[in-house]
């Protein structure tokens, strides 16, 4: 009986806060519509005209306030605002008792695209009307019209909007193509991008040439861009390459070894795949380009300073896919990834017994003037010297070595 009685209790008291709840909200609609009415009452006793005019930049206008006789108020007592600002009295011209006008030369670009806001107010600055000014020019012809097809599933364009670019009004672009020979124009319809670009997702066809192009309009006029003629497969680029690996040559101090893995979505596809390495030391933001690394998916970077941290990036060109005569576009590069080079072995430093014979004194000169002429110009994936390089820098820490423990042993 308790539990009934508590249960009751609990939906008497959520009807109440539900009835309070209701009346909250009716008070509040009423409060909003309070404030709204001096404006409501007093819209259809004046009105500005013309209404929501577009003009081209440097326009000048003579918009005109005409108010009711039943407001009671003189035209001379009226003054103008444009996006909030006062405007200068000698802008103003009193035509009847009832009309008021101002005048406005040598217009700029709105300064917002829902357009600048003219406003006509009684002396004590209650809104009487408004009009929205669209002021702006007519949009420039699109330019450098680009498209590319990601592991050709799909097709994504970009395009500048001409030399000025900035029409200070709404201005609308559509991406339209259609099948050079046959088939319908389309409109991209994907627009959620970067500014000036448009994705067309799917349903695109291969082996047959599109023709794309961009049209621009606004209030104050429209206009075409050039035709592009693509076919899909000369346009693909794909995915960073997978998996890159960088480690160390053994304890060479100035080389670091590059492995990655060829793009998996083009797995399926005849193609060649044409890579670009660039890397970078931990301190610095300039990369250097290594173009000649091919179609092979490993790299040897050599003239790297020891002990050091390096970044290293790889992308892709997919050339050829079905016998394509065009380049490929590059992909994006890969995330960073870090190797450090061997520092260089200086526990031999400073050893009073540390002179090398005659004979690799000698040797070690020469080899080091020779190698160090094929170090410097070493850089790249280019095997035979680098092949030629390790051998030596193997033989000559093998010697160092060697030499080394002949001192520890006669010390000891």
């Amino acid at each position: 009986m308790d539990y009934v009685r508590a249960r009751s209790h609990q939906h008497d008291k959520n009807r109440v806060e539900s009835a309070h709840d209701r009346q909250m909200t009716i008070l509040v609609i009423m409060l909003f519509f309070v404030a709204l009415l001096p404006y409501a009452l007093t819209a259809h006793l004046a009105v500005i005209s013309p209404q929501d005019p577009v003009l081209h930049i440097g326009s000048s206008l003579t918009a005109v306030c005409t108010i009711s006789a039943e407001l009671e108020v003189t035209a001379r007592s009226l003054y103008w605002t444009l996006n909030g600002r006062r405007l200068a009295r000698n802008t103003y011209k009193v035509l009847s008792p009832t009309e008021s006008s101002v005048t406005l030369h040598q217009l700029n670009g709105s300064l917002q695209r829902s357009g600048d806001n003219l406003v006509c107010h009684r002396s004590n600055g209650e809104v009487l009307a408004g009009s929205c000014l669209y002021v702006g020019s007519s949009p420039e012809k699109p330019v450098n019209l680009t498209c590319w097809s990601r592991n050709t599933k799909d097709l994504s364009c970009r395009w500048s909007p001409g030399s000025q670019g900035e029409t200070f009004i709404n201005t609308k672009y559509i991406l339209k193509y259609k099948l050079k020979w046959y088939g319908k124009e389309k409109d991209c319809e994907d627009y959620t991008g970067q500014s000036y670009t448009c994705y067309v997702p799917r349903d695109l066809a291969i082996f047959t040439p599109y023709e794309v192009w961009v049209e621009a309009s606004n209030q104050l006029g429209s206009i075409t861009s050039d035709v592009i003629t693509l076919d899909i497969l000369d346009v693909v680029t794909t995915d960073p390459p997978p998996d890159v690996l960088v480690s160390r040559v053994g304890d060479l101090e100035d080389q670091l070894s590059v492995r990655w893995g060829s793009p998996p979505a083009l797995k399926d596809y005849l193609f060649q795949a044409k890579y670009q390495i660039r890397y970078r030391v931990e301190e610095s933001d300039d990369w250097k380009v290594i173009d000649d690394a091919g179609n092979q998916t490993s790299c040897r970077l050599a003239g790297l300073r020891a002990g050091t941290v390096y970044f290293v990036q790889v992308r892709c060109n997919p050339i050829g896919i079905y016998g394509s005569k065009k380049a490929g576009i590059w992909s994006d590069w890969s995330h960073s990834t870090a190797a450090s080079t061997p520092g260089i072995d200086r526990s031999h430093i400073g050893s009073c017994d540390s002179k090398p014979s005659e004979h690799n004194s000698t040797l070690r000169k020469e080899l080091k003037q020779f190698f160090g002429w094929m170090r410097k110009h070493s850089y790249g994936c280019t095997d035979v010297s680098i092949k030629l390089y390790d051998q030596w820098r193997v033989w000559l820490q093998k010697a160092q070595k060697t030499h080394d423990q002949v001192l520890q042993s006669g010390k000891s």
